[in-house]
């Protein structure tokens, strides 16, 4: 299966939700903005509708402020109700007039894959008013009471239901506002739909499209991860130079350092931050950072490279990807980087939202040898490995 996500269709818009506590599972704040493979629950989960023209995340007023500092910019952000009904009905009343279909996804099911997104989108697309995932029941049923087997129910026909569920716009957010507030919340949207009279039609899920809703369902999420086929590994490397110039201070991998002469460039020259920012552009063939911030646009001159590097990290992110290690070699005589190294590594991790130690920076010289040992200019090397699910 492919885990690139797609783009989706013209008018089909995405909507997660993810105002919800997540009690049952144990964990020390909300599922879904737990660690799990490196990125949150959530971020992973928004991974995979970043072909989506347009993508609605709806959050826990609580949660708000949180949710602007981690995806403000990318999604549209919406305050949730007290139910999941509420919270789904807010964000299609946010969607209306601005996309014709809609899939509505739990923020807690970060494992979706391409195919599954893909089999509800063609369902839609072939005529069908709504489309849901499922899997057909396989195991024996049983009702019980005090620990004990009290009866057993047929399981024909019965399937296991799934996310993304998709649906017509205008027809689901009609079933929302008809249903009654003072009646049963309902189980999900495929119920609202059913009950508005929509035929919906049933499309291929996967086993690994699991709700995190207990503690072992991380547990069971990481091995999904973590299993035979399920990483999909990107190498990229970067190469930069910057002129030497007059000057008090060079800028190297975020840190200030005085210096008798400076570096000339665009933006504020720092040349190992345009690196490894070339590096992870790279490994997502998204170019260098001329194709994303082109010199020839006065707005970057000057501009602080960390708004180069956060914003490839970030797309990676939103690839479903992220930095599994970077590596940052500068290439200089002076001014010494050792006694800075330390608050380089720092200062990079803090840029691209990664731990210190899955960055390093070190320096080599080149023997008094070529433009580097003239000291007419420093280079930079880096490395840098993205980590996604190949599902």
């Amino acid at each position: 299966m492919t885990f690139a996500p797609a783009p989706f269709p013209e008018g089909y818009a995405a909507l997660v939700t993810a105002a919800g506590r997540g009690t049952r599972a144990g964990t020390a704040e909300p599922k879904q903005w737990m660690a799990l493979g490196g990125q949150s629950v959530l971020a992973r989960t928004l991974g995979a509708f970043a072909g989506a023209e347009r993508t609605l995340l709806v959050v826990h007023p609580a949660d708000m402020d949180r949710a602007l500092a981690a995806f403000g910019g990318q999604v549209t952000l919406v305050a949730g109700g007290e139910t999941r009904a509420e919270s789904v009905r807010a964000g299609l009343e946010a969607l209306e007039g601005s996309a014709s279909h809609v899939l509505i996804h739990d923020g807690a099911r970060p494992l979706v894959s391409q195919d599954v997104i893909r089999g509800v989108i063609d369902a839609l697309r072939g005529g069908a008013a709504a489309a849901a995932p499922a899997l057909p029941v396989s195991d024996a049923l049983w009702s019980g009471a005090g620990g004990q087997v009290t009866g057993f129910a047929p399981r024909d026909g019965l399937f296991r239901a799934q996310t993304p569920q998709g649906f017509a716009l205008d027809a689901i957010l009609a079933a929302h506002r008809a249903h009654d507030p003072a009646a049963p919340s309902p189980a999900d949207d495929v119920q609202l739909a059913h009950q508005a009279g929509l035929a919906i039609a049933i499309t291929k899920g996967d086993e690994d499209n699991i709700k995190l809703t207990y503690p072992g369902d991380f547990a069971r999420a990481e091995r999904v991860l973590q299993g035979e086929g399920a990483m999909d590994i990107r190498l990229g490397n970067g190469f930069d130079v910057h002129a030497s110039c007059a000057g008090d201070h060079v800028m190297l991998c975020g840190v200030r350092i005085a210096h008798d002469r400076g570096l000339a460039g665009h933006s504020d020259a720092d040349v190992g931050m345009h690196a490894l920012t070339d590096a992870i552009y790279g490994a997502l063939a998204e170019g260098d950072i001329g194709r994303h911030f082109p010199p020839s646009d006065p707005q970057w001159k000057g501009a602080d490279s960390a708004i180069f590097l956060a914003h490839a990290a970030d797309l990676a992110r939103r690839r479903g990807y992220r930095v599994g290690n970077a590596d940052v070699t500068l290439i200089c005589e002076t001014p010494k980087i050792g006694p800075h190294a330390g608050a380089m590594q720092d200062r990079l991790a803090e840029i691209a939202g990664i731990e210190t130690g899955r960055v390093s920076v070190k320096a080599t010289t080149s023997e008094r040898l070529g433009f580097t040992g003239r000291g007419e200019g420093i280079a930079a090397i880096a490395t840098v490995t993205l980590i996604g699910a190949a599902r």
